[in-house]
């Protein structure tokens, strides 16, 4: 199987790909630094690194084209400045449509999920004001994905760790878990679990330590 990978430089990134490698999958790391920052002990004959931009569109359908899921774990700015999040998920899908893949999944935030069936989280008035601008940008990031065609999942993950899997997590569909922290490796562990068991396609989902 091979995966694509969109932010793969990242802390959540690093992750996807050693749980990709653990799975024994063909991995395509995308990204501007990808060469340099991508740590060397985690390359093998099944890794290759792919250097350009999300917003290219020519790019990303090179990367794309021949995957059998896509991972996406793209980040940046929190202020509202950077539309990596939103325009880059947005290019994604429209060359993985030119592309004929379908399946998707990608990492959003927490105050995407529901606070009850008519408000989301970030809409709510304790939501912390700090965290709107990030928040408009996964929720652009997500109308992107609900309005195509593709087998997606978006992971909303609360206060992401810089630690590995422990495997010790729980998930939710489409509302937030009781827990304020993940692992970076759980959640990366759940999404590479997630392309081949497909529980929540075309669902948002909650996970927590």
């Amino acid at each position: 199987m091979t995966i694509t990978i969109f932010g793969a430089t990242g802390m959540v990134g690093k992750e996807l790909i050693r749980h990709c490698q653990a799975k024994g999958y063909s991995i395509k790391a995308f990204g501007r630094n990808v060469e340099g920052m991508i740590d060397k002990d985690i390359r093998d004959d099944n890794f290759k690194a792919v250097k350009g931009s999300v917003f290219d569109e020519h790019e990303v359908l090179k990367a794309v084209t021949g995957a059998d899921a896509v991972l996406t774990a793209l980040g940046g700015a929190y202020d509202g400045t950077d539309v990596t999040r939103s325009l880059g998920m947005k290019n994604i899908v429209a060359q993985m449509a030119k592309a004929g893949v379908k399946r998707l999944i990608g990492v959003g935030g927490m105050g995407v999920l529901n606070a009850d069936a008519e408000t989301l989280i970030m809409d709510t008035p304790d939501y912390p004001q700090q965290y709107l601008p990030v928040g408009q940008e996964h929720l652009k990031a997500y109308e992107y994905l609900e309005a195509s065609d593709l087998d997606w999942t978006f992971v909303c993950p609360p206060n992401i760790l810089p630690k590995p899997a422990d495997g010790i997590f729980i998930t939710e569909a489409n509302y937030a878990t009781k827990g304020y922290e993940i692992n970076a490796g759980n959640l990366a562990a759940f999404m590479v679990m997630e392309i081949s068991a497909n529980n929540f396609v075309h669902q948002r989902v909650g996970i927590s330590n």
